[in-house]
């Protein structure tokens, strides 16, 4: 059954391009982005993987990892850096889990249980459905999840807005409405009466009687 928001993360343990690592403890007190591909050395994941590596300072300054994973074997995802980073110019520094038994992408639902056979043999096809994102708190429970079709590439800028708004309105009683960006008014959540948020925000826009805008606090 699919993962749902607010349900904790599995955690899981696997080989990488950086060694063996424990998905919970290499979140520790911070967020990570999970984000599978359907196979190495194909067109549209060496674009996003390169510029997820690019963006990798950005992801850093919100203390999130970035993991990326296929069901390849590691020596696969060594050997792909290298286009990857012929293509994009960017460095492939986080690490690439290999899940050639298919147990983390079972154990995630990007594919069903009957999957089987060897990874080398696969197809992107066959794998269609590993090109998912998993967004985990520092609670280990997920906080986004996202499946994208295999010929669309995703929008990683998205991603950073999405963690942006997960940030703060998990410390502050706000939410934000559609193509927020940062700096942009947010809303006052129904949990906040009219008098704590005076006291909490200092002025807002009652748009509605259950629709308040303010600024953005922080």
């Amino acid at each position: 059954m699919a993962l749902r928001i607010n349900e904790t993360a599995p955690d899981f343990t696997a080989d990488t391009t950086a060694g063996e690592i424990s998905f919970h403890d290499l979140i520790g007190d911070g967020y990570a982005v999970l984000f599978s591909h359907p196979k190495d050395f194909t067109p549209v994941c060496t674009t996003e993987l390169g510029v997820m590596a690019g963006m990798a300072g950005e992801f850093a300054k919100r203390n999130t990892k970035i993991l990326g994973i296929s069901v390849d074997p590691v020596e696969n995802h060594l050997k792909w850096k290298a286009d990857i980073e012929a293509y994009s110019g960017n460095s492939v520094d986080y690490p690439m889990i290999g899940d050639p038994d298919m147990k983390v992408a079972k154990l995630y639902d990007m594919l069903p249980e009957t999957a089987s056979g060897n990874p080398e043999d696969r197809t992107p096809a066959d794998n269609a459905t590993v090109r998912s994102v998993f967004v985990v708190g520092p609670d280990k429970k997920v906080k986004l999840s996202l499946t994208y079709p295999m010929t669309t590439g995703r929008n990683f800028a998205e991603l950073l807005r999405a963690i942006d708004s997960i940030q703060m309105t998990a410390n502050h009683k706000v939410a934000t409405p559609a193509n927020w960006k940062q700096g942009d008014d947010v809303i006052i959540t129904a949990a906040v009466g009219d008098d704590e948020a005076t006291e909490k925000f200092g002025s807002f826009d009652k748009k509605l009687p259950y629709l308040r805008t303010t600024k953005q606090p922080g």
